[in-house]
């Protein structure tokens, strides 16, 4: 086993918490919300919270890793989420599981930043971005495994074994990070954390056009992926009458264009111009997306039209987000902790108020989802026309 697969595989196996936390319990969405005696939107808040949690703590966890290295973070963020797995499993009510699921996005956060930084640490340029798409790679089990996993848990229990699940693998993650993840910052590269340097480095960072750019342009992308992970549930079950499991299979084909893509992001880059790729993979998600939204309007919205053209949007997204995640990075090696948390700090904040919105229109068939879709990825694009002609630096 290379250094380079080893790295992404640890790297990929604990980011993958996160994701697994929100797929495996995508097909459980619909049972909890009758279980629990609640309607659509509060089901919803779920994943407003989770979100807003895994955002808003990143700003934490990156600075202390810059203190204090990368792997003390990692443990205290993992015992976070094993707390409100803990607390998910046995909520009373939809308001205990909102707070609970509150609880285990602030653990979550950790296995989202410090691996980013983690990348940072020990390359940049394109091998950042070989080694982020392969950690994508180990990632990309998520979307085809959990759903499908977490239908058969409902089968053979109920809704809340997911979560007793979701504490498992966080143990074992811990296991990991302590038996195979080394430290990558030095002491000597060690940051103290204190206000003025976060004022600091924060400061840096929100005038640097070109980082806020590309944190926005990724953002944008992610926060249309969380909009159709917050609803797909509901359209695919409820509009066009699939089981939990058949939805499973048809979120799994939708996230294959983007893990798929993503693993020709690194390679596409250095022969093209990672410049010139993102720009053309962001036309592409634009073009897709309104493209779809129109035909819903038209009322031509059946499952094959709406299942290929996220797939054809998604694609493009795999080229986007791992790009950006790296080059928005590049140019931040000293403060990279602070970098990565507050990227991804703003990019998890548009995801949550992009569902919260969604669920004001939200009427459980796939047009407000799709609407919201390609209103992201007008975003997107707009941002990319102004902020990508400034990398002069890189090859167009």
């Amino acid at each position: 086993m290379t250094p380079l697969f080893r790295s992404a595989l640890v790297l990929g196996l604990l980011s993958a918490v996160g994701p697994f936390a929100i797929d495996m319990y995508l097909p459980a969405l619909p049972a909890l919300t009758a279980d629990l005696g609640t309607d659509v939107a509060n089901a919803q808040l779920t994943l407003t919270f989770y979100f807003i949690a895994f955002g808003v703590s990143q700003l934490f966890y990156g600075p202390w890793s810059d203190q204090v290295g990368r792997k003390t973070p990692l443990y205290l963020g993992l015992g976070i989420f094993i707390l409100g797995s803990i607390g998910c499993a046995l909520a009373p009510s939809i308001g205990a599981l909102v707070v609970a699921r509150f609880v285990q996005g602030l653990g979550a956060a950790v296995v989202m930043v410090v691996p980013r930084a983690v990348i940072r640490d020990m390359h940049t340029g394109t091998a950042a971005t070989r080694l982020m798409a392969l950690v994508m790679l180990v990632i990309s089990v998520s979307p085809f495994l959990a759903p499908l996993a977490g239908s058969g848990l409902i089968a053979l229990g109920s809704w809340r074994l997911l979560f007793w699940v979701l504490c498992l693998a966080a143990v074992m993650s811990l296991f990991v990070t302590s038996a195979l993840l080394p430290e990558t910052l030095a002491p000597a590269q060690r940051v103290k954390v204190n206000l003025p340097n976060l004022w600091r480095g924060a400061g840096v960072l929100m005038r640097d056009p070109i980082f806020m750019g590309l944190t926005f342009i990724g953002g944008f992308g992610m926060a249309s992926f969380f909009v159709f992970i917050a609803s797909a549930s509901f359209v695919y079950t409820g509009q066009f009458g699939l089981s939990p499991t058949g939805f499973s299979l048809a979120f799994a084909v939708n996230a294959l264009g983007f893990f798929a893509s993503s693993q020709l992001a690194a390679p596409l880059g250095e022969r093209f111009g990672m410049v010139r790729v993102m720009r053309l993979a962001v036309m592409g998600f634009a073009a897709a997306a309104c493209t779809l939204f129109l035909i819903c309007l038209a009322g031509g919205a059946s499952l094959p039209v709406v299942i290929g053209f996220l797939f054809l949007g998604n694609a493009g997204l795999g080229l986007v987000i791992p790009t950006t995640m790296v080059m928005a990075l590049d140019d931040h090696g000293d403060i990279a902790g602070l970098a990565s948390s507050l990227g991804g700090t703003l990019q998890m904040l548009a995801g949550g108020v992009m569902i919260a919105v969604t669920g004001l229109f939200f009427d459980g068939t796939a047009t407000p989802m799709v609407g919201a879709i390609a209103l992201c990825a007008v975003a997107a694009l707009a941002l990319s026309m102004v902020i990508l002609p400034r990398l002069q630096r890189v090859p167009a």
